[in-house]
């Protein structure tokens, strides 16, 4: 059956990538963002290298092959959370190119960054090639 799912993860250099795929339960299992933050705060405290990446991979099944679509965003984490806006460590993440946390920014400022958006923008680039693909086939059989 064709389906997709998705995952995104936050990998810190200085942490050898962590917390990556265990980035919502960082802390633990109760998955509160307050202690995820408090923990890598804590993790990076004698660290100069606060170089970071949010990291989203799209994994698609279509016509039984798998696919990968990946979306990135480079930054690098901040001293302290600033902001309320967003969820997750976005208060501590300071996309390059931006001076303010992706807490800090509304819906429409933080997209202009997204790695979701990155990855769901080449799935939706490979599904348009996959119609466009079937389409030409099906207007070549019905001559």
């Amino acid at each position: 059956m064709n389906c997709f799912s998705e995952d995104t993860g936050l990998e810190v250099w200085a942490l050898n990538g962590e917390p990556g795929v265990r980035s919502a339960r960082y802390a633990g299992e109760e998955q509160l963002a307050e202690k995820n933050i408090q923990k890598l705060l804590v993790a990076l405290l004698n660290k100069n290298d606060r170089r970071a990446r949010f990291r989203t991979i799209i994994s698609l099944i279509w016509e039984e092959k798998e696919f990968f679509f990946e979306g990135i965003c480079e930054g690098i984490i901040g001293d302290i959370p600033i902001g309320t806006n967003g969820f997750g460590y976005d208060p501590v993440f300071y996309p390059t190119g931006s001076t303010r946390s992706f807490a800090e920014m509304n819906i429409a400022e933080k997209a202009e960054f997204s790695h979701r958006k990155k990855a769901a923008s080449k799935l939706v680039s490979f599904l348009q090639e996959q119609i466009q693909m079937i389409e030409n086939l099906s207007t070549k059989i019905n001559f």
